[in-house]
């Protein structure tokens, strides 16, 4: 399959990604474009792009990036996750591809796995061109990390780690250095027998051959607490979030409460889906071919359907 690393704009720094053709690839013809964006701590050689290629092989033009601030993506501070600037992404990879004669503009979807698949949601509910939506292990990101999973995390809680990022940002501004020194790990140091099994499961993914990659070091800029707490993926759903929606959840799955919560709210959508991978974790459905195989022919037929030419 063809493959081809692309840079394009972003305000003052350039974004990377990865565009995947189709088989028989001819840039005189138009196509249905997906826009995949990667989980929280991830970049495009992971999840993003394994999802991009294999929607490729049904006939998709596909583009996965690397979110701002990380990865081969510019933006400083590195590492930050901004929720607002990886929406922004999933709009700034559209307007890369409205220069490209070969994307049908009038048929764009936006994907995304975990965090990536909760912005792809928000980026829909104010990003017309979108024409569908699909997430696969979808996390609410500032639901998960503010209130934990089943919303058990106390508000005091919440108010330490605010306090704790607020901290790092005066850490930050005093440092003798010009670079940003308070980072936090994307996945747990420990593990142990009351960790999550998302949380464990992301460990192995993210910190072992299995998965890890030179530019997804598993660290997160600590302030990037404060504007993760404010972000929620239901916002505006139940009114603006039109399009057609499928979500990819595994049976299995602690977070699957949130795949729940988003499809229970995402009433204004013209089509919703569900497709549940019977005896699936969260993270299974990054990488085991065994769940994602028969998923993304459920995806693609679904992106099929609901995008016409």
């Amino acid at each position: 399959m063809k493959s081809e690393k692309v840079l394009f704009p972003n305000s003052y720094y350039d974004m990377s990604g990865i565009i995947y053709y189709p088989e028989n690839f001819n840039e005189n013809n138009t196509y249905k474009t997906i826009v995949v964006s990667h989980p929280g701590g991830g970049v495009k050689e992971q999840a993003a792009g394994l999802y991009a290629r294999k929607l490729a092989e049904h006939g998709f033009l596909t583009i996965a990036f690397d979110a701002s601030f990380q990865g081969e993506s510019g933006g400083y501070p590195r590492l930050l996750e901004s929720p607002s600037a990886r929406i922004e992404d999933v709009s700034v990879a559209i307007d890369y591809l409205s220069t490209l004669s070969f994307v049908d503009m009038n048929n764009i979807a936006a994907f995304g796995i975990c965090a990536g698949a909760g912005y792809s949601v928000t980026a829909a509910t104010v990003d017309r061109r979108i024409k569908a939506v699909g997430a696969v292990s979808l996390v609410n990101i500032g639901i998960l990390f503010r209130e934990g999973l089943d919303h058990a995390v106390p508000v005091e809680s919440q108010i330490q780690a605010l306090e704790a990022a607020s901290l790092a940002r005066s850490k930050d501004a005093n440092s003798k250095t010009s670079t940003f020194i308070n980072y936090v790990p994307y996945t747990r140091d420990e593990i142990t027998e009351d960790t999550p099994v998302y949380a464990r499961e992301a460990s192995d993914y993210y910190r072992t051959p299995r998965a890890m990659y030179p530019t997804a070091p598993d660290f997160l800029l600590q302030r990037s607490m404060q504007e993760i707490f404010q972000y929620d993926t239901l916002h505006l759903v139940d009114t603006l979030l039109t399009q057609p929606l499928l979500v990819v959840a595994g049976s299995e799955a602690d977070t699957k409460f949130l795949t729940d919560e988003l499809y229970e709210k995402a009433t204004a959508s013209s089509k919703r889906d569900y497709y549940i991978a019977e005896g699936a974790t969260h993270v299974d459905l990054y990488d085991k071919e065994e769940y994602i195989n028969p998923a993304v022919d459920y995806i693609a037929k679904f992106f099929n359907d609901q995008l016409k030419f």
